[in-house]
């Protein structure tokens, strides 16, 4: 959990253990959340077997308001607007 209250979180990054473009999003996500003031919240997929066989390929996926939003790289410019539009 970051910035916000628990369940307040509008930006999920879904990642594994030891992977580099997931330390590179999660980075990004949280500066652009800092900026924007939205919570955001990251989640291991290895610990969910459903979410390691639909993302194994695509992590980090990036996922605003419930929908997703990127995979494998973050635009910041990108995360930014969907964040600042309603």
């Amino acid at each position: 959990m970051r910035p916000a209250a628990r369940g307040a979180e509008r930006v999920l990054v879904l990642t594994r253990p030891g992977c580099h473009l997931c330390e590179q999003a999660v980075a990004i996500v949280a500066q652009v959340c800092t900026e924007t003031g939205t919570g955001y919240a990251t989640r291991d997929i290895t610990g969910d077997a459903d979410l390691l066989r639909r993302y194994t390929d695509e992590v980090p996926v990036t996922f605003v308001d419930g929908v997703q939003h990127d995979f494998w790289r973050v635009d910041p410019a990108r995360l930014r607007a969907a964040l600042t539009r309603r």
